[in-house]
């Protein structure tokens, strides 16, 4: 297979609602990703574009043809990628398959979504869907339901009381504020960087024990990444960005996980297939933005996927190593928690923040992880039903 590079990459501010449609969101996302690569609509030869939500959002289908004639990619084959809160991730690693394959030299992938626009009650309603719609939601569960439940299941599973958990997963939610706050795409940008555990702890009771502080919030947004060959980008930047591997996998319902849990196999086995591919450990990763859709997130994500051995991922963020000079920069856009969560767009502004710290020009003072050569993003669907983690590493 080829070696696939990205050339550019674009990402509008997350936010809450926004007046543009889903289509003008991501054509703005992606219109700065053609013009960082330097090239124009015209050179796009396929689009794929993840999306969740448009359909109750907006009651608006087939957003990838809107997409491509509004950009101006016209008559390229388009389509739609749909995993929850992978869609975008699967849209990406999809695109990377094709330009790899040597069937397309340059794919503009991405997503977009305007959950926010939605408002809470339709868009938890809606979101539902994405886990078991027979038995799960008529019991009321939704997705603070599973991860609370997880939580506890955790707190049980390696002996730490839940009075300790929830304290250091505040730990987790002020990392995330304390980036978010000083990203201006990001939802939270000037807001939180200095609350405190006991103020994320005593916040409103979302579902036992996730407070407000431990749930990420729904979000407008788009995002859109370039995918080439290394031959094309290195004529187009000097900077390119090489995938070196990427992984997939999916799950059945939550209760069909139950022999793993709190563990989510389904992250195991891709974040496997990615190392496997570009044959790298774990501890080969400098910079990783994973899917900490919720506080608890964020600890059965570097678990599964290496970095930290089970049931001690906790003291890790006490001691400082998931931050700047620890043993990984974990989210230092301030992830979903903090950056925001438009669900069929999430995946892609992994990949933009990845690149972004990996050039060393995240831009407007904010931190970079200083000598990274490779990044990692992790993107969850559902409870677990799809999982995409791709590997990229600097390429000058």
């Amino acid at each position: 297979m080829r070696k696939v590079a990205i050339a550019g990459v674009g990402m509008t501010r997350f936010s809450g609602p926004q007046s543009k449609t889903e289509v003008e969101l991501f054509a703005e996302a992606a219109l700065d990703a053609l013009n960082e690569a330097n090239l124009k609509p015209k050179d796009v030869k396929a689009l794929f574009v993840g999306n969740c939500l448009g359909d109750f959002a907006e009651g608006q289908g087939m957003v990838q043809s809107f997409a491509a004639e509004d950009i101006g990619c016209f008559n390229v084959p388009a389509s739609r990628y749909e995993g929850a809160c992978a869609s975008a991730s699967m849209a990406i690693r999809d695109a990377y398959v094709w330009v790899a394959s040597g069937f397309y030299d340059i794919v503009l992938a991405g997503g977009t979504e305007r959950a926010a626009t939605m408002g809470t009650p339709l868009a938890t309603r809606t979101f539902a869907m994405f886990s078991d719609a027979r038995y799960e939601f008529p019991s009321g569960i939704t997705f603070p339901a599973v991860f609370a439940m997880l939580t506890h299941l955790y707190s049980a599973r390696y002996g730490i009381p839940l009075e300790k958990l929830t304290e250091q997963m505040a730990r987790v939610s002020m990392q995330s504020y304390k980036y978010g706050s000083i990203n201006p795409k990001a939802h939270f940008y000037g807001k939180y960087a200095d609350i405190g555990v006991e103020k994320i702890r005593n916040s409103f009771m979302v579902s036992s024990p996730l407070t407000l502080h431990d749930c990420c919030p729904f979000s407008d947004g788009a995002s859109a990444i370039v995918l080439t060959t290394e031959e094309i980008a290195r004529k187009l930047t000097s900077k390119p960005v090489y995938v070196i591997g990427v992984g997939q996998s999916s799950a059945g319902s939550l209760s069909s996980q139950n022999k793993y849990l709190p563990k989510i196999r389904a992250r195991e086995v891709s974040a496997k297939q990615a190392y496997d591919m570009a044959g790298i450990k774990p501890e080969d990763v400098d910079v990783c933005e994973l899917h900490d859709c919720f506080s608890i997130a964020s600890l059965l994500a570097v678990e599964s996927m290496g970095f930290f051995d089970y049931g001690k991922s906790g003291e890790a963020w006490e001691k400082g190593e998931a931050d700047f000079g620890g043993r990984i920069v974990i989210n230092p856009s301030g992830g979903l928690k903090a950056k925001g969560h438009p669900i069929g767009a999430t995946g892609g502004a992994q990949v933009y923040d990845i690149v972004k710290q990996l050039r060393g020009d995240v831009g407007d003072g904010r931190p970079v992880v200083e000598g990274a050569r490779i990044g990692m993003t992790d993107t969850l669907g559902g409870d677990g039903g799809t999982v995409v983690n791709m590997l990229l590493q600097r390429g000058w």
